[in-house]
Order: structure tokens, then sequence, then C-alpha cells
């Protein structure tokens, strides 16, 4: 008995955060269908900054509130991007899966100058022509089977595709396949296998790319970072193109995704589906203010003991940055914030670390793309099962479908696609 109160004792006190109130696990925040009401939930009870524990029931804390969020990306002399202040690797084992995510890369304000610099010379009328070259190759692979799952065949792959091309890597269909396996593996807490070793794989694809560019300079990203100035390391430009092609990837396929979901299941846009690009634009809108395929980015470290929304935090606490959160917050969310002209969500980031404006258009230009082209080669594609039969992948930090089967009329493919 006395060792049954013991056991329940030390339990107890796993899911307790330092303050002592009662946590959440992060990622059992993941399996609620609507996150919003999930946020909700926690905010109710902790306000707009509550404990939660991390993998390995690390603890950190969840900010919610989004004036609260905007605080603390504000503020780099209060909160840093540094890992290394945390208070809490003496808890860390070396195959974490979290990991990859602050392990410490040394200065990287260097090279992330480097790359912005890189992607603000991408053709965006190029990359639109290579987004619907791509889109037409993988629809053209299903149109004649009149139904297909289009997160596997379109969703993920397309940005995929387009941002390998962009940077100057030839894949092909398998390898393609296994690079986006290893995305979704480092990413995903649904996908088998270790983080660490996806992201090791991903690392050698990569440095095997640079190699070759290092003597055979191409028009494409990974050799406009090895030809600049600033006379890039090898590490650092493989780590620029991970960043490019990773931090991109899975949050593009999800706002696909996402809002092919909200095009084709909510009535107010299924009646304007094929009206144009408005309808579009709005529904990519709205899917960053509700929907956000970036739920909680890790993080930021308390640079000095400080308070935040009443909240005491040490030096060396994480806080986690809880995206979809802060725009669901209902201080500011409104009917009027989920339109097309509002465009003050967080769902890019804020302060002087957001997601560089060229990434953020580059994004917009592919998952708008890939959207219209989709619309107008089967214009009347339709949802293939009841809509509350779909799953959400359960994941604290990338809100996507599993699976978005739909049905259309089968159309015969151009010639030299099949």
């Amino acid at each position: 008995m006395t060792q049954d109160r013991e056991s329940a004792g030390r339990n107890a006190a796993a899911t307790r955060c330092p303050a002592g109130r009662e946590v959440a696990r992060l990622t059992e925040l993941a399996h609620g269908e609507g996150m919003s009401d999930v946020y909700e939930r926690v905010r109710a009870r902790h306000g707009a900054v509550a404990p939660v524990l991390l993998d390995g029931d690390v603890p950190a804390w969840l900010v919610l509130g989004y004036p609260e969020l905007c605080h603390v990306t504000s503020r780099p002399d209060l909160f840093a991007r540094d890992p290394a202040r945390w208070n809490q690797w003496h808890r860390i084992p070396p195959n974490w899966p979290l990991l990859p995510f602050v392990a410490y890369q040394g200065d990287s304000s260097r090279r992330s100058a480097v790359v912005t610099e890189v992607l603000e010379q991408v053709d965006g009328f190029e990359l639109e022509r290579t987004c619907r070259d791509v889109a037409t190759e993988l629809i053209g692979a299903f149109a004649h089977q009149g139904r297909a799952e289009l997160m596997n065949a379109y969703v993920h792959a397309l940005p995929l595709l387009v941002l390998v091309r962009m940077c100057g890597i030839r894949v092909g269909g398998d390898e393609a396949a296994e690079l986006l396996d290893d995305l979704r593996i480092g990413l995903d807490t649904e996908a088998a296998g270790n983080s660490a070793d996806a992201f090791a794989r991903i690392d050698q694809r990569i440095r095997n790319v640079v190699a070759h560019k290092r003597s055979r300079p191409a028009p494409d990203a990974i050799s406009q970072l090895l030809g600049h100035p600033a006379r890039l390391s090898d590490d650092e430009v493989v780590a620029g193109a991970i960043t490019v092609i990773g931090a991109a990837q899975q949050p593009t396929a999800h706002w696909i995704g996402n809002t092919l979901h909200l095009l084709l299941t909510d009535d107010r846009f299924a009646v304007r589906v094929l009206g144009g690009r408005l309808s579009t634009d709005e529904a990519l809108n709205e899917v960053l203010w509700l929907n956000s395929p970036s739920q909680n980015l890790l993080g930021r470290w308390a640079i000095r003991d400080t308070v935040l929304a009443g909240v005491g935090i040490r030096a060396g606490d994480c806080l986690v940055l809880g995206i979809a959160a802060a725009n669901s917050d209902p201080q500011v969310l409104s009917e009027a914030l989920a339109g097309e002209s509002n465009r003050a969500h967080l769902a890019f980031g804020n302060g002087g670390n957001r997601c560089p404006y060229a990434a953020t258009l580059l994004a917009d230009i592919i998952a708008r793309t890939a959207i219209e082209t989709l619309l107008e080669q089967l214009p009347d594609v339709a949802l293939a099962t009841h809509p509350d039969t779909l799953r959400w992948r359960p994941s604290p930090w990338v809100r996507g479908l599993t699976a978005l089967p739909v049905e259309f009329t089968p159309v015969d493919p151009a010639p030299g696609l099949i």
C-alpha cells in the first residue's frame, strides 16, 4: 500500500510544473479534433500562460495569449532564442525526440541573413510556373481515376517537389518519397521512427548535393548560397537548405490541405469555390487565423526571472509559442479578423525573428497556385466521405489531415503526362 502511495505521488509530481499546478502534456493536447476548443479549455484553467510538459515530462510554458505572444517575440532582451540558456538540459537524454529543434547550432544570424537574400532573388513568376507544372504532373497521375487521396498524392508532394527544384536537388519518385517521409518523421508525433535519425538522413542528402554544387554550380538556391560573398561554410549552407526545405514543406503542405478542407466542407465557400482568386485568398487567410498549420513552436528561453501574464517565469525556462492558441484568443478574434483584409495573424511569427517576408510570399505562391490549379483542372472535385470521418494528425506542432479523399469527373490526362 505504501509503495502504491509512493508511486502515485511520483506520478502526480511528474504531471505538475515547478509552480505545483496540474498540467497537461503537450502531446495530449494534440489529440483534439477542434483545437480552438482545446486551447480555450487550457486558457480557461490557466490563463494566457499555461504550464505544460514536453516529451519525457520536461516542464515548459505554453503562451496562449495573443498580446503575450507578441510581447515574448518582440522582447529579445527578456526572451532569447538561444536554447543554451535552458535550465532543463540535465533532463534531456541524447535520443530526446525534440532535440533537433533545440540543439545549439551556433550563431545563425549571418546564415539567416544570407538565406533571406537568396529567397528574395527567387523569381515569383518562375516559381508559379514551376508550381503549375508540378501540380499538373501530379494531377495527371490520378485525374483519370475519378477518385484520389489528396494528402499523399498531391498536398504533401507538391511543395516538396517545388522546393527541391528551387534548391537544385534532383530526386526521383522513390527518393522524393523517402525525403518526404523523413520530413514527416521529424515533425509529426504520429509517424513511426526516430526524429534524430530522420534529420540525420536529411542532412546527409543535402550535404551530398552541396558537395556536388561546390564544383558544379547552377542557377539554383543552393548554388547561390555557396556563391554568396559571405562565403558560408558547407555546414552553414546545409543548415540553410534544410531551413528552406524543412521549415517550409510541412507548414505549406498543411496550409494547402487545411484550405482545401475548408473549401470542400464550408458552405460559405462551397457555392463560390469556382469564383476565382478572391475566394481562394479568403480561405487561405481564414485558415491561418482559425486552423493554422503551425500550431506551436519551440521556442524562447527566459534570460532572467520575470513575470508574464501574472505568471512567474524563471531564468532559463522554456516558452512554447502557441501560435494557433494566440490566433484564436477571444481578446482579438472576431468575425472581421477571419476575412481577407486582416492579416495580423501570427502564423508566420512576430518580431525580429518572424518568418522573412520573402519566405511567406513564396509559401503563398505555392499554396495559392496548388489550390487554383487543382480547382481549374478538376472543377467538380468534392469530398468523398463525410466530413466527420476526417482525422487530424496528433501532432502538437503541425495541424493537418491524415487523409483527404475526394471524387470528381475523370479527366483524360494530356499526352506525355502518363
